[in-house]
């Protein structure tokens, strides 16, 4: 087993971030911060509720009504810039951290320094958003139209456990670019990362009460999170069923909401596809991060004159990727987040080998990985898509291979989900690249390539996969609300 220096912040009693001042749960309680790797403990963090909730809202409006409301866009601009060199600054041990608190290989987690410098300049570049336009009118007299974009308050994000240390800026990133302030509640599997996140933002400058953190269970920190009537916008990533819940609990006061929720994405890969890059593209599109990525594309359909060749290949392939400790820098896929996580991807591996062919893996580690939540990549073959494995969120390293024939038929397969959040398409055609890329119902599509992302392009879904973009103008946008002025000259 590999060993690497543990960071100081590692095994601390970790507490909220309210109003600038790090305190502990008012409840007192705390809860167990587990490492997937080992099953061994990384120290705690606080269970907060309602009451902590209620605090850190009230510091993050005082802070949006105080001072930060004067800062200019120029000043917001330097402030992230500076949060951007210390960040980079402290990167090596940010990817360490997450990679002992959700199990992502180290390869993974130092390898998005590049892309979470991308975010960060891109959200700099976008401070002056909130500007004023003069706009000509139609009114009889003497008019001057003024259009603003105002921040819109108080924003509240809930963020899942399969990559906090990218999902934090999709929070944090355009509050502070608008001049929003913000309370992040992080899962409670997987909140380390985004406190010492929290804790550098403060060392950066960022002014107190404009960034708020409060960790515990999503059914205390949570909903009350998303029921609180001075959250003025809820920017929620994770289940489409807790995304119901809170749509319901947002009537309150009708907060504006950003849902990015689950998928079920095809990736099909037609005849004429170059299989040297489609099979390890198309199973790494599955298996990343341990297949726990919303957009991953479980659904793999493959043109039925290449079927049987490209599922002896996925299968060779699968067995070939190395599965172990996310400190090893030959791993490339680490431990599922938790054992509940485990058992679950364990129950559907089940299911899928009464359904259809166990091509590759479907096996727990066992020897030294015993105590941790290894699953083995998995393959199944021989399947159609209106099994269980095909029509059901897994969240784990499992692909499902489905034949078909003709163009018409693939988009219709590929459709044939209540999820619209991503796609892919394997093809040496560029007819057949834009004629099914426009066809598949999702917000992003990839063509001979799966999982790349642009911050300053973003994404977002359709369907039961949510509503709202993240990243790109848009996602600023959504951050502020159109103010009209009116002014008679006359």
């Amino acid at each position: 087993m590999t060993t690497v220096e543990t960071p100081a912040f590692i095994g601390r009693k970790q507490g909220n971030l309210i109003g600038g001042k790090w305190v502990p749960a008012a409840s007192g309680e705390t809860i167990d911060v587990i490492n997937p790797a080992n099953g061994e403990s990384l120290g705690t963090i606080a269970a907060g509720g309602a009451e902590d909730v209620d605090a850190a809202v009230r510091a993050a409006r005082a802070a949006f009504e105080g001072a930060w409301s004067t800062w200019t866009p120029h000043e917001r601009r330097k402030l992230i810039l500076r949060v951007h060199d210390v960040i980079l600054e402290n990167f090596d041990e940010l990817a360490l951290i997450e990679t002992l608190d959700m199990g992502a290989p180290l390869s993974r987690t130092t390898g998005l320094k590049e892309w979470t410098s991308q975010v960060l300049q891109f959200y700099a570049s976008q401070t002056g958003a909130a500007g004023v336009a003069a706009q000509p009118n139609s009114l009889p007299g003497d008019f001057l139209t003024l259009k603003y974009q105002r921040p819109v308050g108080v924003v509240g994000g809930i963020i899942p456990w399969n990559g906090p240390l990218i999902g934090l800026w999709w929070i944090f990133g355009p509050a502070l670019a608008t001049g929003c302030t913000a309370v992040l509640k992080p899962a409670e599997d997987a909140s380390l990362s985004v406190l010492r996140v929290s804790e550098l933002l403060q060392e950066a400058g960022v002014p107190d009460g404009v960034i708020n953190v409060v960790t515990g269970y999503g059914r205390d920190a949570g909903s009350a999170l998303a029921e609180h009537h001075g959250v003025d916008r809820i920017a929620f990533t994770g289940s489409v069923g807790t995304a119901q819940t809170i749509v319901r609990a947002s009537a309150g006061n009708l907060k504006r909401l950003q849902m990015e929720l689950g998928g079920k994405s095809p990736d099909i890969v037609f005849a004429d596809a170059d299989l040297d890059k489609a099979v390890p593209g198309a199973a790494m599109g599955v298996f990343t991060n341990s297949g726990q990525v919303c957009v991953a594309g479980t659904r793999i359909f493959v043109q039925r004159p290449i079927h049987d060749e490209f599922v002896a290949r996925i299968g060779e392939f699968t067995t070939s990727v190395r599965v172990g400790d996310g400190l090893d820098p030959a791993t490339q896929l680490g431990p599922l987040i938790s054992l509940r996580q485990l058992e679950r991807v364990q129950k559907y591996i089940e299911i899928g080998s009464g359904e259809a062919e166990l091509v590759a893996g479907g096996g727990r580690l066992g020897g030294d990985y015993a105590n941790g939540f290894y699953v083995e990549p998995t393959v199944f073959a021989g399947a159609h898509n209106e099994m269980t494995i095909a029509q059901e969120e897994i969240f784990g390293p499992v692909a499902t291979v489905i034949p078909f024939d003709t163009m018409e038929e693939a988009i219709t397969l590929a459709n044939a989900t209540p999820y619209g959040l991503a796609g892919g398409l394997w093809t040496e055609n560029l007819g057949t690249a834009h004629k099914v890329s426009q066809a598949i119902d999702a917000g992003t599509v990839w063509v001979n390539c799966y999982g790349v992302l642009d911050p300053a392009i973003g994404f977002g879904g359709t369907k039961m996969s949510g509503y709202g973009w993240k990243g790109a103008k848009e996602h600023v946008e959504s951050y502020l609300y159109p103010k009209a002025v009116y002014m008679n000259l006359g």
